[in-house]
């Protein structure tokens, strides 16, 4: 893919995030208004790339310690599903015996 296309397929999957940065949102805009006019120069091109970089590597940082909270928390909710399925095989047996027991004495009770 040559790097002018390259370049507008990254104004368009920018353009998809709803980008509430002034910066970024300007950024955009000018390249946007560039490619609709023809090719960007070096200049052009290197600022938006710049821009981008500044606004999207904090999110993917911010992202990453999302995902492994989430990750933390997923594995604590299976722990814990782990432990009451345990929990809920004893309780099980436990409700088995004494039903056991309170058959046997209404077998042994007029």
């Amino acid at each position: 893919m040559p790097e002018a296309d390259r370049l507008a397929a990254l104004v368009a999957a920018v353009g998809a995030f709803h980008l509430t940065d002034r910066a970024m949102r300007a950024a955009q805009d000018r390249i946007e208004r560039t490619l609709a006019a023809g090719a960007p120069d070096e200049a052009a091109a290197r600022a938006y790339l710049d821009a981008v970089r500044r606004y999207f590597t904090p999110y993917e940082r911010e992202a990453q310690g999302q995902l492994k909270h989430v990750d933390r928390e997923l594995e604590r909710l299976y722990q814990l599903q782990y432990n009451l399925t345990a929990e809920r095989g004893v309780v099980a047996k436990r409700v088995e015996a004494v039903r056991g027991v309170l058959d046997a004495l209404a077998e042994l009770r007029p």
